[in-house]
């Protein structure tokens, strides 16, 4: 049996797979849950003992004998988390995570000095978001001069993997485009918004690598700590959603992926540098070569689960209501900013129930705008992606709202576009694997990404969803009303 392993670094969780690629299966997975710490004022952070502890629990569940026959790994990691080590690599802060949004004065800062956003975007093919990186660091350095003063390797989550299994400090295109400090056009560090932090920082920051190329190999310390053999190749990895679109396929013009989980994403492969982040599309590379243009909104399952709370329902009893309202929800909107949100920019945003009058108001129309809202916030983004030229021909969708039939079918009408749904799931963990197993092919010669996926990733038709035409109907109207709602709240909570 040949196998590779796929880690998936997630807010929540970590998860290890073992896949076997002869046969197409995964044969063994584990999984972890991680803690985080959450203030009032917008922080969201975790530690690097939890990273470590969650690898240590991970690979202890799995047999000795399937990790035995590990001949690769590769690493998917939540995107943009600042992790600060000094120069011994000890951490010297939390790592404040992607849906931190208490760096808001840091990126007006950066902004500013750089000559406004649309300087910025010029520089980076992005904005500077609170979920960035960059923020991340000048936070520190106004918070806690006397780490700053220390800080000698800037990390990303997936990295921090990458180094404690190598011990190697190297970073890959697709994760670094969504720092704040790359330009993802050019595929280079960008000294300029650099030296507006620190002046230090940009002789900091690690080497790049292509996505294509192993991290580094499987040190001693590690094979013995996690009882995985010794010398075998750590792929570059990607953040979830670039290793999400290896383990979903798309890596290809024309095919999008939703990730529906606690954030939601959606994101396309280009073969051009693609990006409108006015209107909340990011210019991220991929990590697989290309470009991965891409949205995301920090609430997604975020509004189920706390309407799911506000009634106490469960899974199953939520969607059962859903099912009971129309499309659209008799003009009953749900406004997800409950975390706050990146799109649109509004990181002191607060949520809402809208729309609502003495005949509508139920549990059904308040449970389906729930989901409802979710699908809303990426039809932006989908719209941004038309507007652009690029042409979608189906989405495949991921994270936990794939696994609800009705869930599947408002999105398959709100998008107007086939839904479909990969087999296996775990795409970012699956994408970590495929990526080691692309890595470990081309030691011995060329290997075509987008055939490698073709040949792995395959999909589940029992859970098609293709759009209704009176449906679809219905929720531009709904999708109308919605943005209206959201653009007359914006300036409440900028």
């Amino acid at each position: 049996m040949k196998t590779v392993a796929g880690i998936d670094l997630g807010t929540q969780s970590m998860k290890v797979v073992i896949y076997d690629y002869e046969n197409k299966a995964i044969i063994e997975k584990s999984s972890c849950p991680m803690d985080l710490i959450s203030e009032s004022d917008g922080t969201r952070e975790q530690k690097t003992e939890w990273f470590d502890k969650g690898l240590e629990v991970c690979f202890s569940k799995l047999s000795a004998e399937n990790k035995k026959t590990i001949e690769a790994i590769g690493i998917s990691g939540q995107q943009h988390g600042f992790v600060p080590l000094d120069k011994d690599g000890n951490a010297l802060y939390n790592i404040k995570l992607w849906c931190d949004t208490a760096t808001t004065k840091q990126c007006e800062y950066i902004t500013k000095k750089a000559g406004g956003d649309k300087n910025v975007v010029k520089l980076l093919g992005n904005l500077m978001l609170p979920g960035f990186t960059a923020p991340k660091i000048l936070w520190l350095k106004d918070n806690k001069p006397d780490a700053f003063a220390k800080l000698n390797y800037i990390i990303l989550p997936h990295d921090y993997l990458n180094w404690k299994l190598t011990g190697e400090y190297v970073m890959e295109y697709g994760d670094a485009s969504g720092t704040a400090l790359f330009d993802s056009a050019n595929r280079t560090w960008s000294k300029k918004i650099c030296d507006i932090i620190d002046a230090k920082l940009y002789g900091l920051l690690p080497k790049l690598i292509d996505p294509s190329s192993p991290a580094g190999k499987v040190n001693s310390k590690a094979a013995a700590a996690y009882g995985i053999p010794e010398g075998i190749p750590v792929s570059a990895g990607g953040g979830d959603n670039m290793m999400g679109a290896v383990g979903t396929g798309t890596v290809a013009d024309g095919f999008l992926t939703m990730s529906m989980g606690t954030s939601g994403t959606l994101y396309g492969y280009s073969d051009k540098p693609i990006a409108d982040p006015e209107n909340g599309l990011s210019g991220f590379c991929s990590s697989t070569g290309g470009w991965l243009p891409l949205l995301c909104t920090m609430n997604c399952t975020v509004a189920t689960e706390f309407v799911r709370g506000l009634f106490q329902m469960d899974v199953k009893e939520l969607d059962t209501e859903a099912a009971k309202a129309p499309c659209g929800s008799e003009g009953v909107l749900v406004i997800p900013f409950f975390n706050g949100e990146r799109t649109p920019n509004l990181p002191n945003g607060r949520a809402s129930i809208t729309g609502l009058t003495s005949a509508n108001t139920n549990r059904a129309n308040i449970a389906r705008a729930s989901l409802e809202s979710a699908v809303f916030a990426m039809r932006g983004g989908l719209d941004a992606f038309r507007k652009l030229g690029f042409k979608p021909r189906e989405i495949r969708l991921i994270g936990g709202g794939s696994k609800s039939p009705i869930w599947r079918q408002i999105a398959a009408d709100v998008m107007n576009l086939p839904i479909r749904v990969p087999a296996l799931d775990e795409a970012a963990a699956l994408g970590g694997a495929v990526q080691a197993l692309w890595c470990l092919k081309n030691q011995s010669g060329k290997c075509d990404i987008a055939q490698l996926c073709a040949e792995h990733i395959k999909l589940d038709e029992s859970k098609n969803a293709d759009p209704i035409s009176e449906n679809v109907a219905a929720y531009n109207k709904a999708y109308e009303d919605y943005s209206k709602v959201v653009d007359t709240l914006s300036p409440l909570y900028k």
